[in-house]
C-alpha cells in the first residue's frame, strides 16, 4: 500500500463525518457504493445507498449540532480492495431533549472498501460502540441505533477485524525477512 492509498481512503473516513456534521448526504455519493452493506446494530442495517441517505437526513434532521471525528485508521489494500478500522467519536446535540442535551459515544468502524472509476468507497461497513453516556432521548425519533457494546479487543479475537489477518500477515513476513 502507498502513502498516497493510505490518504485517499482516510479523506473518505474524513469525507464521511463531515457529511453527517453538515447533513450533505449527496456527500455520501464520494464516502458508500450504490449497493452499500451497512450495519450501525440492532436493526440499523442497509444494502441501499439511497435508503441509507434517506434515513440518517431522518435521524439527524432533530439535532442542533452533531460532531464526529475519525482517528487512527489502520488500512490495508491488495489491488482494487481494501478493508480499514477506523475509530470514531461521536457527539450528539439536541436542546429541546428532555433530561439533558448530548449523547455521546466512542467506537470503531470496520469498512471494506473498493476502488472506483472515482475513487475508493466504502462497499460494507459495520459501525461498533466500545461506551457511551448521555441522554438517550436525544435520540427520541428516527431510525434506532443499537446501544449494544462491546470492545475492539473482543472482536479481534473473535476473528472479526478486518484487516488484521492481513496486519498479522505481514508482521510474520516482515519477522521472518530479518
Amino acid at each position: 500500500m502507498t502513502q498516497a492509498e493510505h490518504g485517499a481512503i482516510k479523506a473518505v473516513m474524513d469525507l464521511y463525518g463531515f457529511a453527517v456534521d453538515t447533513q450533505r448526504w449527496d456527500l455520501f455519493d464520494q464516502v458508500f457504493t450504490g449497493n452499500v452493506d451497512a450495519n450501525y446494530g440492532g436493526e440499523a442495517v442497509w444494502n441501499d445507498l439511497k435508503q441509507f441517505k434517506h434515513d440518517f437526513a431522518v435521524y439527524h434532521d432533530i439535532f442542533d449540532a452533531t460532531q464526529h471525528v475519525m482517528t487512527n485508521m489502520i488500512c490495508d489494500v491488495e489491488g482494487d480492495r481494501a478493508k480499514a478500522i477506523t475509530y470514531g467519536d461521536w457527539l450528539l446535540i439536541r436542546h429541546a431533549a428532555p433530561g439533558g442535551n448530548s449523547w455521546s459515544g466512542v467506537g470503531w468502524y470496520d469498512d471494506e472498501l473498493v476502488r472506483t472509476p472515482a475513487g475508493w468507497r466504502i462497499s460494507r461497513r459495520r459501525c461498533s460502540i466500545i461506551k457511551w453516556e448521555g441522554n438517550l432521548q436525544v435520540m427520541s425519533r428516527g431510525v434506532e441505533f443499537s446501544m449494544d457494546t462491546s470492545s475492539l479487543l473482543a472482536a479481534a479475537n473473535a476473528g472479526n477485524v478486518g484487516p488484521l489477518p492481513q496486519l498479522l500477515g505481514a508482521s510474520r513476513n516482515l519477522e521472518s525477512v530479518s
